[in-house]
Formats: C-alpha cells, structure tokens, sequence
C-alpha cells in the first residue's frame, strides 16, 4: 500500500468496512509510514471537532432543499 492507497482507504478503515486482509495491509502501512500516521491522527480530530462544532445546530434557512436531498442521497448510496 502506497499514502494515497492509504489516504483512500482511511474512512473505510475508520468505519470498520476493510476487509482482515486489507485492514492488516493498511495498519502495516501506518506502522511503517510516520506521515501517514500523523495525517490519521489529523483527520480523526478533524472529524472529531466537525462533530462538535455541529452538535444541536440547525440548518441555515437559505440552504436549498435540493443540495440537502442530494447530499443525503448520496449518504445513503454510500452506506449501502
């Protein structure tokens, strides 16, 4: 596995969706990489504090509802 390899892979690490074998090759790769390491331990918190900077807010009235129901539409194509 290559960082970009790596890179691609990291929600699906994080999300538990890699299969063992892939799992076991991205975990070899973060033991070996430094700045891998340290871009998953950035993109974590990253997510962490999106997390909390939204937590119980509302949607801004002048979002169309178009760009709302396509974004969850894709949400949901993506966890299928």
């Amino acid at each position: 596995m290559n960082c970009q390899e790596f890179i691609d892979f990291i929600m699906a690490y994080l999300d538990g969706e890699l299969p063992d074998e892939s799992r076991i090759v991205f975990r070899q790769h973060l033991d070996l990489c430094p700045p891998c390491e340290q871009y998953l331990d950035g993109y974590v918190k990253a997510v962490e504090l999106g997390k909390r900077c939204t937590e119980g807010a509302s949607l801004p009235a002048d979002v169309p509802d178009a760009l709302v129901d396509a974004i969850l539409k894709a949400r949901r194509a993506a966890e299928s």
